[in-house]
């Protein structure tokens, strides 16, 4: 990816897992889900989810509202336990982990700011929506065009992307062992972020405003 005016780095990274199951043949059933989360395979269904793992449908859609139940997204992480982490603690735990890499660096943290959050969480669902991954939006255009439609200031800016991984942890790992991608969580011009996150898509967004 290119360097912006001496002080942006963009960059992406594209994991996906992939997972396969084939309906219509025997598979194992539970009086009750072993695990808080179900990555979902073609040809699922809330029903068929429901059926496997002792559930009632109408409670795991409750469980996922943000989920469209005629357009589940392959890959895609949803919840099989009200314990399970929702999507504004996954946000949240990024950040979390952000700060911890930057307080060992020596950095000072970044404020979790709503703005920020809500320009990556509509970059996130948009990517899913559009069914596209990377920085330029076929909507919104660049994350740079994208902060400023929305009002957002800045003297700096970058972004991340990711897809695919089941948690924050897994997310970050992926972005602390990419150079690019670390290189943004670990800029000091940046005192800011919003993460985003929507049905397996992840988003980071840093200003310096």
């Amino acid at each position: 990816m290119k360097k912006l005016a001496s002080v942006l780095f963009v960059f992406a990274l594209f994991l996906f897992s992939f997972n396969y199951s084939v309906h219509g043949q025997e598979s194992k059933t539970f009086k009750e889900p072993p695990f808080e989360y179900y990555k979902v395979s073609k040809g699922d269904t809330f029903w068929y989810i429901a059926q496997r793992y002792g559930l009632d449908y109408k409670e795991l859609m409750r469980l996922n509202p943000s989920v469209d139940p005629l357009n589940m997204q392959i890959g895609s992480s949803i919840r099989l336990k009200g314990s399970g982490t929702s999507e504004a603690s996954f946000e949240e735990e990024v950040v979390r982990l952000v700060n911890i890499e930057r307080q060992k660096a020596g950095l000072g943290p970044l404020t979790h700011r709503a703005d920020v959050k809500n320009v990556a969480e509509k970059k996130a669902m948009d990517m899913i929506n559009s069914n596209y991954f990377s920085h330029t939006s076929p909507n919104y255009g660049s994350p740079f065009d994208m902060l400023k439609t929305f009002g957002i200031s800045y003297r700096a800016a970058g972004e991340n992307i990711a897809k695919g991984q089941k948690s924050p942890q897994e997310v970050m790992n992926s972005w602390m062992n990419s150079s690019g991608h670390k290189a943004n969580i670990l800029n000091g011009q940046y005192n800011a972020i919003g993460v985003g996150y929507y049905n397996g898509a992840w988003v980071q967004m840093f200003i310096q405003s």
